[in-house]
């Protein structure tokens, strides 16, 4: 079997893994661990439910505590949305408490009084957990000093390179030391992203000096040139494990959009599933299905941006523990969230882009478990839907509802029952 300590991961972190019932890496940790522990600066990409925060953090931690000098913070992790940097940051905690590692971190985000999260930051985290938007502000403001950063994470680094974030990582990337190491992840990468991050990371400034005058030789005046070092970012794309294929089935209920959330109803009522976190491209419709929801005595909860930080992490807490059964949840919220145990994911509307379906379907089947992802749609999302299942190469079952029980439709639109 293979081990932590085989990648060359500290004893205390191992530790703090097995306390986690966390003794296996899985294959993307095995592949990105030991080239982040050698300084490699990596963009990968892995599916969703693989452990990629582990990736870096474990690396991170390592790399922290082997850095010389008292300026913080040493490690800098960007995330898109407020729930997964407080969920990354959450992790490293949890990381520190359980393998008792001198190894501090910090959440900066928006939302939350910037007066106090310049408190924090006196306090001297090891590693700082932000939204772009407010670490550049803190930047802005001189209250956060970034020459003693050493590494630069970009988790979900696919949302931040999108046109609406790029000019602020791209700023905050200028400023960072000339010997930090980066390492970027997500679900979903390609080349163009690699091109865009390396054209935003600083070029290595190589100073170059006089070579010493020989013995007894008359003294040369030192001089320093700067020359343009080649920056080096390797971009791996793992093999898939087929988590969407083997591990989630994949149905499909026709609905017209005036039906959905009825629709959606008697789905949850019919499939008794115990953990469901459902997906709307309408952020400002997930208060109107809760209250709908609700009003059907099924208990949920929503997510979206709007929503400030103390009714945010009530939803997620009430879900994770399970006082809510149904978390419904705009895609932007949604991102990177890593909620255990999601049973089944339903998918309100179909995006052409597959990105999307993959990033949503991501959220159940997790750790080696299996899962349903649920799609509604009309005409139209289904031909849509009919593309992207001949893309990612899985095979998506038409269902329908019938006397509260879900059954399959066969190719004469008539219902069968499993």
């Amino acid at each position: 079997m293979n081990t932590f300590s085989g990648l060359s991961v500290r004893t205390e972190l191992c530790a703090a893994l097995e306390s986690k019932k966390i003794t296996e890496p899985t294959p993307v940790q095995e592949q990105v661990i030991p080239r982040i522990i050698a300084g490699e600066n990596i963009l990968f990409q892995s599916e969703t439910g693989t452990g990629k925060t582990f990736c870096y953090l474990l690396p991170a931690f390592m790399k922290a505590l082997e850095m010389e000098g008292n300026v913080t913070p040493k490690i800098l992790v960007l995330a898109p949305t407020h729930e997964l940097a407080s969920q990354i940051k959450g992790e490293a905690m949890s990381l520190a408490k359980d393998s008792g590692l001198p190894v501090t971190a910090a959440l900066c985000i928006g939302g939350a009084p910037l007066k106090r999260q310049i408190e924090m930051l006196k306090a001297k985290p090891t590693i700082l957990v932000g939204g772009p938007a407010r670490i550049i502000e803190l930047i802005r403001l001189k209250k956060l000093k970034v020459h003693g950063i050493g590494m630069v994470v970009l988790d979900e680094s696919d949302r931040m390179l999108a046109p609406e974030m790029r000019d602020l990582i791209s700023e905050i990337l200028s400023l960072m030391p000339a010997s930090a190491q980066y390492i970027a992840c997500s679900a979903t990468l390609s080349t163009h992203h690699a091109s865009l991050l390396e054209n935003m990371i600083p070029q290595v400034e190589a100073h170059q000096q006089a070579e010493e005058p020989a013995e007894g030789g008359e003294e040369i005046a030192k001089t320093s040139k700067k020359a343009k070092k080649p920056y080096k970012l390797t971009l791996l794309t793992l093999p898939p494990e087929d988590v969407l294929k083997r591990k989630i089935s994949h149905w499909a209920f026709y609905a017209e959009g005036r039906d959905k959330i009825d629709t959606l109803r008697r789905f949850l009522l019919a499939a008794k599933q115990e953990k469901v976190l459902v997906f709307t491209a309408v952020a400002g419709q997930v208060d109107m299905i809760v209250s709908k929801l609700q009003w059907s005595k099924i208990e949920c909860a929503g997510l979206h941006a709007k929503m400030d930080k103390i009714s945010r992490k009530k939803s997620i807490d009430d879900f994770r523990s399970g006082r809510s059964k149904v978390l419904v949840t705009s895609d932007l919220s949604a991102r990177g969230l890593d909620i255990p145990d999601v049973t089944c994911v339903v998918q309100l509307d179909v995006n052409e882009n597959k990105d999307f379906f993959i990033h949503r379907a991501g959220r159940t089947a997790r750790a080696g478990k299996s899962g349903i992802n649920a799609i509604f749609g009309d005409e139209k999302e289904l031909r849509s839907l009919s593309r992207i299942e001949k893309s990612l190469g899985i095979v998506i079952y038409p269902k329908v509802i019938y006397s509260g029980r879900i059954l399959a439709a066969d190719e004469d639109g008539e219902q069968t029952r499993e």
